[in-house]
C-alpha cells in the first residue's frame, strides 16, 4: 500500500504530516532482533511521550473546568467602564475549579479550599479573576505564601503530609483563624463545584467613564444553592471516586444541565477606605453586608466541556495581572504579590509565550504587542519594528501623568502588614462567624472536624498553641475542642481527616459575605 493509499484508508501521520510507517510495530532486525536507532517514527513518538506533561501547578494542581458565557444583566456603569460589565454585554469565558494543596492524582473531596479561576475573553483583552470559594485567606502578606503552602504539602523526609506541620504554621500566624474556621466548618468540603460560591476574595478597584474610583469585592453566588459534604461522606467518596467533582461537572454539562452563578459586588466609595473600621485591603477580613450590601451584576453560565483536557484546561493560564480598562488593583499586599507570581509561574510552567496558546489567546482584532520571539513563538508581525517609539507607523502607548487606576500612598519604607484599624484583630471575625453564623449543629461539626484533624498527628508540643488558638476564636468552642481531643486520645480514637489540608476555603455568611 502506498503512503497516499494508507492515508486514504485512515492512516496516521508523523508530527511533520508525513504518513506514519506503523503505530503497531517498531523497525527491528528480523522479528526477534533489536530495534534500530534510525526508526525515526519510534524515536519521535517516544521522545515526545517523554515530554508530553508540563510541570503541574505548584498550587491548585488538581482541577478541571468548562467554557461558558457571562451576561451583564444589570447597569453598573456608574461604577466601571469595563466593557464586559456594561448592560447587555455577553462575554465568552473559561472557568477552572481546583483544590489547593493536593497533587494531580489527589482526591477531589479532601478538606481543602477550592480555586475559582475565571478568564473572560473581552473585547478589550482578557480579564482574569483568580479567586476561591472563600472571601478570605490564611495570610495577609505575600512574603508568607511559600511558607504557608509548604506547611500544607508533604514533608521533605518522609514524603507524607503532616497535620502537625499545618497547625504549627497556623498557630504561629493567628491571622489564619478566620479562614481556618471556614475550612474546618461545613463549607470546608463542597458537595460539588456546582454547589459552591466563588469569590474574587481580594479588594479590586473599579473606574467609571468619568474617572471616579471605587473599591469592589466579587461574589459569585451558586444558582444551584450551596451544599456540602460531611467528613464521613468526603472520606467515602475519596476512596470510591477520587475524581468525583471533575466527573460531576463534566457529566452535568454533557447532559445539558448547565450550572450558573449570579455575580454580585460590594462597592465601597473610594474615600471610605481611609477610615473604615476594618482595613478593607486585608485579605483575612470581610466587609459586613450591613455596611456594603450586595449589588447584582449578571450571570455566568458554563455550557461547554473542553474538547481536550490538556490543551484547554491544563495549559489554561490565569493571572491577576490580566486586567482591562475600568478595573484596577488595590493596596492588598497579597494581591500585589500575586500580580507577579501568577504570570511568572505560567512562564515557567508553559513557557514565555503561553499567552499565544489558543485557550489563552485574546480576541482583540488588530492588537499589537512588543513581546518578541522566545521559545515556541507563533504570533508575529513580520518585519514591523519591535521597539518604541519608532518611525515606521507601528503603534505604541505613550500615556503620561497620573495613573487612572492608581491610589495615593506615602510614608517611610517599612516591613509591616497594615496599620491596625479600630476593629482590626486576628480572631474577631472568626469568633463572629462561630457565634452568629454557625448554628448548634454546625458548631458541633466544627468541634469534631478540628478534633479529628488534631488527632491525626498533631504533636504534644504543638497542642497547647492549638487549644489557645481556638479559645481566642471562641472560649467555649476552644474548651470543647480540647475536651474532644483529650477524650479521643484516652479512647485511642482514629482520626476523621488524616488527609486534610488548607490554603483557602469556605464561603461566607450573611453577616460576612452571604
Amino acid at each position: 500500500m502506498t503512503h497516499h493509499e494508507q492515508l486514504a484508508h485512515g492512516g496516521s501521520t508523523t508530527g511533520t504530516g508525513a504518513p506514519a510507517p506503523s503505530d503497531r510495530n517498531s523497525l527491528t532486525v528480523g522479528a526477534d532482533g533489536p530495534i534500530l536507532l534510525h526508526d525515526h517514527h519510534f524515536i519521535e513518538q517516544m521522545a515526545h511521550f517523554n515530554r508530553e506533561r508540563v510541570p503541574e501547578r505548584n498550587v491548585h494542581a488538581k482541577g478541571s473546568g468548562a467554557f461558558g458565557v457571562f451576561e451583564t444583566t444589570e447597569d453598573v456603569s456608574r461604577y466601571t467602564k469595563a466593557a464586559l460589565f456594561q448592560p447587555g454585554a455577553r462575554t465568552e469565558m473559561l472557568a477552572r475549579f481546583s483544590t489547593v494543596a493536593g497533587e494531580q492524582g489527589s482526591p477531589d473531596t479532601w478538606r481543602d479550599p477550592r480555586g475559582f479561576a475565571l478568564k473572560f475573553y473581552t473585547s478589550e483583552g482578557n480579564y482574569d479573576l483568580v479567586g476561591n470559594n472563600t472571601p478570605v485567606f490564611f495570610i495577609r502578606d505575600t512574603m508568607k505564601f511559600p511558607h504557608f503552602i509548604r506547611s500544607q504539602k508533604r514533608r521533605g523526609g518522609s514524603g507524607l503530609r503532616d497535620n502537625d506541620m499545618q497547625w504549627d504554621f497556623w498557630t504561629h500566624n493567628p491571622e489564619s483563624a478566620h479562614q481556618v474556621t471556614w475550612l474546618m466548618g461545613d463549607r470546608g468540603i463542597p458537595k460539588t463545584w456546582r454547589h459552591m460560591n466563588g469569590y474574587g476574595s481580594h479588594t479590586y478597584m473599579w473606574i467609571n467613564a468619568a474617572g471616579e474610583k471605587f473599591w469592589v469585592k466579587y461574589h459569585f453566588k451558586s444558582d444551584q444553592g450551596v451544599e456540602t459534604l460531611t467528613q464521613e461522606e468526603a472520606n467515602r467518596l475519596a476512596g470510591e471516586d477520587a475524581d468525583f467533582h471533575r466527573r460531576d461537572l463534566h457529566d452535568s454539562i454533557e447532559a445539558g444541565d448547565h450550572p450558573s452563578w449570579t455575580l454580585h459586588v460590594q462597592v465601597m466609595p473610594y474615600e471610605d477606605a481611609k477610615t473604615y473600621r476594618f482595613n478593607p485591603f486585608d485579605l483575612t477580613k470581610v466587609w459586613p453586608h450591613g455596611d456594603y450590601p450586595l449589588i447584582k451584576v449578571g450571570t455566568m453560565t458554563l455550557n461547554k466541556n473542553p474538547e481536550n483536557f490538556f490543551a484547554e484546561i491544563e495549559q489554561a493560564s490565569f493571572a491577576p495581572s490580566s486586567l482591562v480598562p475600568g478595573i484596577g488593583l488595590s493596596p492588598d499586599k497579597m494581591l500585589l504579590g500575586r500580580v507577579f507570581a501568577y504570570a511568572d509561574t505560567q512562564r515557567y510552567r508553559i513557557g514565555p509565550n503561553y499567552q499565544q496558546l489558543p485557550v489563552n489567546r485574546h480576541r482583540v482584532e488588530g492588537a499589537y504587542t512588543y513581546q518578541f520571539d522566545g521559545p515556541m513563538a507563533y504570533d508575529h508581525t513580520g518585519d514591523s519594528p519591535k521597539y518604541a517609539p519608532n518611525s515606521y507607523g507601528a503603534p505604541y502607548s505613550d500615556l503620561t501623568g497620573s495613573a487612572e487606576e492608581g491610589w495615593e500612598t506615602d510614608g517611610a519604607m517599612v516591613r509591616e502588614a497594615y496599620t491596625l484599624r479600630a476593629e482590626d484583630d486576628d480572631f474577631g471575625q472568626a469568633g463572629t462567624l462561630v457565634r452568629e453564623v454557625f448554628d448548634d449543629e454546625m458548631r458541633e461539626r466544627l468541634v469534631q472536624n478540628v478534633a479529628g484533624h488534631i488527632l491525626g498527628g498533631v504533636k504534644d508540643h504543638t497542642l497547647p498553641r492549638v487549644f489557645e488558638y481556638w479559645k481566642n476564636v471562641d472560649s467555649e468552642i476552644g474548651k470543647r475542642i480540647e475536651e474532644a481531643v483529650h477524650a479521643g486520645r484516652g479512647k485511642d480514637v482514629a482520626p476523621h481527616d488524616t488527609d486534610a489540608d488548607p490554603a483557602e476555603v469556605a464561603d461566607s455568611p450573611t453577616l460576612h459575605q452571604g
